[in-house]
């Protein structure tokens, strides 16, 4: 079969590669039709991702993506095998039946963003109706998603930070309430949440990027000894950096509760709700036209031209097989 092959560090080429087999009845051969690369698989790829493992043998790239069961029946799986290729092995214990009216496309872009929005958003932070959220570095595809999804959650205010003012605006347009921009001053971000947050107390915050944003953020969290709302500050993402600095003041003067959502980070059952409950609500979604995700297309024997293609803002690369 042709697939992406890939060496860890080294760029995915279009070449033969042995067909996957499945090992336990809980594994199921798939023929591709479409698969998202994202940042994961770029990661993963480049071997500087904790899930890259450390293998150097040639290995097929990208985690998940949507094909044809040998029934015929259409799904979306997370990959045992690399999904970036004509056939792949999915574990049916997380695989989704796609609904009817979405495309191969959108149902292969929306799932990875799913998990790091929704995830987020539902089993961490526990967005319900009428809370306020305020989702940092929410420019990504990811971010736009999230912003959909807390809406869809009842967030009455969904607040968001970013760098680029074209998706900043583009947010405006799909349901957030105030977008501040990374561009001005610390001072200025600092001051503008602290005002946000006496005003609407901010319930969650669900963050993309981590590093100096961060550290802004918390910093416009902390209390100053008084009683303080509630804040569920989630994880998700590194784009600003892996790490940054916390004053141990912030946390001692406010009530904020820190955790992150990724790979690793879920529990058994919270990974079956996932697929089980999450994902078929939010396709559902995109099917019924309710939630949106803009994408760019690309055919297999391309991807080594493409895996390093600077995608515009807010779009997802999809590889057609």
């Amino acid at each position: 079969m042709k697939a992406a092959v890939y060496i860890p560090g080294q760029t995915p080429k279009y070449l033969d590669f042995a067909e996957p087999i499945p090992q336990n009845e809980n594994q199921l051969v798939i023929t591709v039709k479409a698969a998202a690369v994202k940042n994961l698989d770029k990661g993963i790829v480049s071997g500087h991702h904790y899930a890259s493992g450390g293998s150097k043998d040639p290995k097929v790239a990208g985690v998940d993506g949507v094909g044809i069961l040998a029934d015929g029946t259409r799904v979306y799986g997370f990959g045992v095998s690399g999904m970036i290729a004509e056939k792949a092995v999915i574990d049916k214990n997380k695989m989704v039946k796609l609904p009817a009216g979405i495309d191969d496309i959108t149902a292969a872009a929306l799932p990875n963003a799913v998990m790091g929005a929704g995830a987020a958003l539902h089993f961490r932070a526990n967005v319900k109706a009428g809370d306020v959220v305020l989702i940092n570095g929410a420019t990504g595809v990811t971010g736009l998603v999230a912003v959909q999804i807390a809406k869809h959650y009842g967030a009455k205010k969904v607040i968001v930070t970013g760098r680029n003012a074209g998706s900043l605006n583009h947010l405006l347009t799909l349901g957030a309430d105030e977008a501040i921009s990374l561009k001005q001053e610390d001072e200025q971000i600092v001051s503008r949440i602290k005002e946000i947050h006496q005003a609407t107390p901010i319930d969650s915050v669900v963050d993309y990027i981590w590093g100096h944003p961060a550290e802004l953020v918390l910093s416009a969290l902390g209390g100053t000894g008084s009683t303080t709302h509630k804040v569920k500050y989630v994880a998700v993402g590194a784009m600003a950096g892996d790490k940054m600095q916390l004053s141990s003041g912030t946390l001692r003067s406010s009530d904020i509760e820190i955790s992150g959502s990724g790979l690793g980070s879920l529990d058994a059952e919270t990974m079956n709700k996932l697929f089980t409950e999450l994902l078929p609500e939010m396709l559902q979604l995109a099917a019924d036209g309710k939630l949106k995700i803009d994408t760019e297309t690309a055919n297999l024997k391309d991807i080594e031209t493409v895996w390093h293609k600077e995608i515009p803002g807010g779009k997802r690369l999809v590889i057609v097989i």
